[in-house]
This record gives C-alpha cells, sequence and structure tokens, in this order.
C-alpha cells in the first residue's frame, strides 16, 4: 500500500461522525455546497428538443449507459432532470448501497431526464464538482445514509432531508481540485487492476463451460474413437457410447408435496436449495408462495428440476428434500444414469443449446416441459465411464472454482481499497497536496 503524508495541524470539528478534521478546513452543511434536484425551468421553452434519458438500471458506479433518446416533451412531467455536469446518485435501495452514483456528461443537448429514483445534485460555486463527487462516496455517509432510509422491504429511499443538514469538513478550492485530481488517478490505477481480474474470471469460467461440455460429451480418454451422434447439439460422441432418449434415463415424477417439506428455491447459482438458504446466501428476503401450497411438487435429493429459467441455465440439481413450485418438472434418475455426470451434462452449454432447439416460441418467464426434455436425446456412455467423468470434473473444476475464488477475492480487496482511500482523501486523514 502506498504511504501518503498526513496533516501536520489538526482542530476539533464538534461533529461526532468527523472528529478532528484539518486545520484549515471548515465544517459546513450539504445544502450551502449543492443544489439538490434542480429546477426544470431551464429547459421550459425546449420542450421540442431531444434529451437523453437514463432508466435507474443504467446507473453504475462512475458510469452512466446513455442509448435512449426521447423529446423533452415527453419526459418532461414525471421524471427527474439533470444537465452536463451533474452528479445522479441513485436514493433507493439496494442502488445506493451498490455505489451507483456518476456525473452527467455528453448528454443530447446537455439535457438529461431519468428515474425519480434518482437524486440529482448541481454543485455549486463554492465546491469542486468532482471533490463533491467523491465526498457523496466517503463511508461514514453512506452508513448514515443507509440507517436513515425510510419505507419497506425493497423501496427504502434515503431521506431528501439528509441531503440538506448532513455536515462536512470541506478544504479551500484550490485544495479540493489537487485532492480531487489525486483521487482520480488512484481510482484509475485500482479500476484498470480490477477490470483485469474480471477479464480473468471471464476467462476461467469460459474455460471451465468448455471443459464441461468437451468431458460430458467426447469423454476423458484421448485419442478416443468417435462417432457420429445423430443428434444436432453435439456432433460426435465416442464409439462405445450410445445416444439414447432422456426418458430412458429420467422418469417424470408428479408427486405432490408432503406435509412436512420446507419449500425449495430452483436457482441457477446454488442449484435447488431450500428458499431460507438461498436468502442467507443472497442476503436478502424473497417472497413466499402461500397459495395452491398443496399443488407443489416433492423432491428429493438428487432429483433434478426443470424450472422457468432453464432455457437459459440448464436443469438443476436437487441438494435437498422439499417441494417445488407446481409448474416445474421434477426428474428422476434410473440406475443406468450416475447423477453426477448428469447434473454437469445438463449444465453444459452444448445441451443448453439442445433445448433452446426444441421450441421457437420459449422466452424469458416461460416454463420447459417433459415434452421439450423427451425431444433432446442423450449421450449414455457406460456407467463406470459416467462416474469417472464425473470425478475428473469434480477435480478440475474444482482447481478452477479455486482460483476464480482467489480472484473474486483479491477484487473485493482492491475494491474495498478503492472506497477507503476516497473516504481518507475526502475527509482529511491523509494529505495529498504533495511538496508545498
Amino acid at each position: 500500500m502506498k504511504y501518503h503524508a498526513t496533516y501536520s495541524r489538526f482542530k476539533e470539528s464538534n461533529v461526532a461522525w468527523l472528529g478532528e478534521i484539518p486545520k484549515h478546513w471548515s465544517v459546513t452543511r450539504f445544502k450551502y455546497l449543492f443544489d439538490l434536484n434542480p429546477t426544470k425551468s431551464a429547459v421550459a421553452n425546449r420542450r421540442y428538443a431531444l434529451c437523453s434519458f437514463l432508466p435507474m438500471e443504467k446507473l453504475k458506479t462512475d458510469t452512466i449507459v446513455l442509448d435512449e433518446i426521447r423529446v423533452v416533451d415527453e419526459v418532461y412531467e414525471g421524471y427527474s432532470y439533470f444537465s452536463d455536469g451533474d452528479i445522479l446518485i441513485a436514493k433507493v435501495t439496494p442502488c445506493f448501497e451498490n455505489r451507483n452514483i456518476a456525473v452527467a456528461a455528453d448528454l443530447t443537448n446537455r439535457i438529461g431526464f431519468g428515474s425519480t429514483e434518482i437524486n440529482v445534485i448541481r454543485a455549486k460555486s463554492s465546491i469542486n464538482t468532482r471533490f463533491l463527487y467523491y465526498r457523496l462516496q466517503e463511508d461514514q455517509f453512506r452508513r448514515i445514509a443507509i440507517s436513515e432510509m425510510t419505507g419497506t422491504g425493497g423501496l427504502k429511499r434515503v431521506p431528501s432531508e439528509l441531503f440538506q443538514v448532513f455536515k462536512v469538513a470541506i478544504p479551500p478550492y484550490n485544495e479540493q481540485a489537487v485532492i480531487s485530481a489525486e483521487i482520480d488517478k488512484e481510482i484509475e490505477r485500482i479500476d484498470k487492476l480490477v477490470s483485469k481480474k474480471n477479464k480473468f474470471v471471464e476467462l476461467l469460467k469460459e474455460k471451465r463451460q468448455a471443459l464441461i461440455t468437451h468431458s460430458v460429451t467426447t469423454g476423458i480418454v484421448k485419442n478416443a474413437n468417435l462417432q457420429e451422434s445423430g443428434i444436432k447439439w453435439v456432433e460426435q460422441v465416442p464409439s462405445h457410447w450410445e445416444v439414447v432418449p432422456g426418458i430412458w434415463l429420467f422418469a417424470e415424477s408428479k408427486e405432490t408435496a408432503r406435509e412436512d417439506d420446507q419449500h425449495l428455491s430452483a436457482t441457477q447459482k446454488y442449484g435447488v436449495i431450500p428458499l431460507s438458504e438461498y436468502e442467507r446466501l443472497e442476503n436478502r428476503q424473497v417472497t413466499h408462495a402461500i397459495k395452491n401450497l398443496e399443488k407443489r411438487k416433492h423432491v428429493e435429493l438428487d432429483d433434478f428440476v426443470i424450472s422457468m429459467r432453464s432455457f437459459q441455465g440448464g436443469i438443476e440439481r436437487v441438494k435437498a428434500r422439499g417441494c417445488v413450485r407446481s409448474s416445474y418438472v421434477v426428474l428422476k434418475a434410473s440406475d443406468e444414469a450416475d447423477v453426477d455426470y448428469f447434473a454437469y451434462l445438463f449444465k453444459s452449454s452444448a445441451y443448453i443449446q439442445g433445448l433452446q432447439a426444441t421450441s421457437s416460441f420459449i422466452r424469458d418467464g416461460q416454463d420447459l416441459n417433459y415434452g421439450n426434455f423427451r425431444q433432446v436425446k442423450l449421450p449414455k456412455p457406460p456407467l463406470e465411464e459416467q462416474k469417472r467423468i464425473a470425478q475428473y470434473l469434480n477435480q478440475q473444476t474444482a482447481r478452477i472454482d479455486a482460483l476464480i475464488e482467489k480472484t473474486q477475492h483479491s477484487v473485493a480487496l482492491l475494491t474495498e481499497r478503492r472506497a477507503a482511500f476516497i473516504t481518507a482523501a475526502v475527509t482529511g486523514q491523509i494529505d495529498l497536496r504533495g511538496e508545498e
């Protein structure tokens, strides 16, 4: 970690969350530094001009996606107005917690409108916009803002009053520019490292998927004799393998839920797991079914479930006994199918393409059914070979997953360092002025 000098003289701020601040800094309230959600009067006579339009989901950390253009008159009422140079910050959970904040730039005709869940902050002449942008990302302000959120469930918002009365310590204007420029340089360095590591993770995920697809369709024996498979989603399979209808290996189960069944959630990320475990892993609550519970379907450990997302991410393996939605298809493996092998095959990119080819009407949100499953023939290695392939993939994917986890941990540390550096710089914990 690079060493940074500290200020030599401090004073008491008399603000609990600020503590001591550099002696030449001053304490003020946000309302004296910026205008919150400025009036639209500046564009009142430009109702037929084109402007950029920004939905909530297109505001990210230091980034806005400007791929929508509207006529000002279409969005003048019911949306937030902003201009080039304004700071845009999400007010609603979880977007605020996710640091969805950016400075507007390159807007069509310098005019923008967006979601009312975005607070627009326009810096006054007394503060440098970049310094203010970073000051709004400081950890203590964020913690207080999150604690002050009001509303219910997933609709909690940071109260507008906080952006008026919150007290901050501010250096002289010229020093603000120096500090923000140094932050810019450090953040650019960190973001480049994060981008490089994220690209590496994506390459590892691609390698993992390619390894799985190759192993479950052509085996793990080098130079094996191959034959035409006779199915579209995989061209060749080892000559001693069979290619059989899926219903030869997997039967559909329609058993309804039992009285003591726990509710399970079918997820692409974790498989079919208890709903409570999913909420814990994702650190969020989801809607619980309260109607037609008697129609839900019973599943056992190592069954498979075809869910509404299976045409995107494959068929999910059941990790716990319980019940799933009545619209899902439950598959039970025969003695000739090794569930470990088919768990890999059902998540392979080639098999997913095979599923997608069974219907031209499937769209996001629609369920696959047993009829779709029946249409996709499956490679069937000898049972012992299925087990060997699964064991091989367990070992190889574990190595890749460990490397992915290590890299993602490194990204998390860099992200923490990014936030810590911003906080230290804008609160006077470090002195970025250099030689004077």
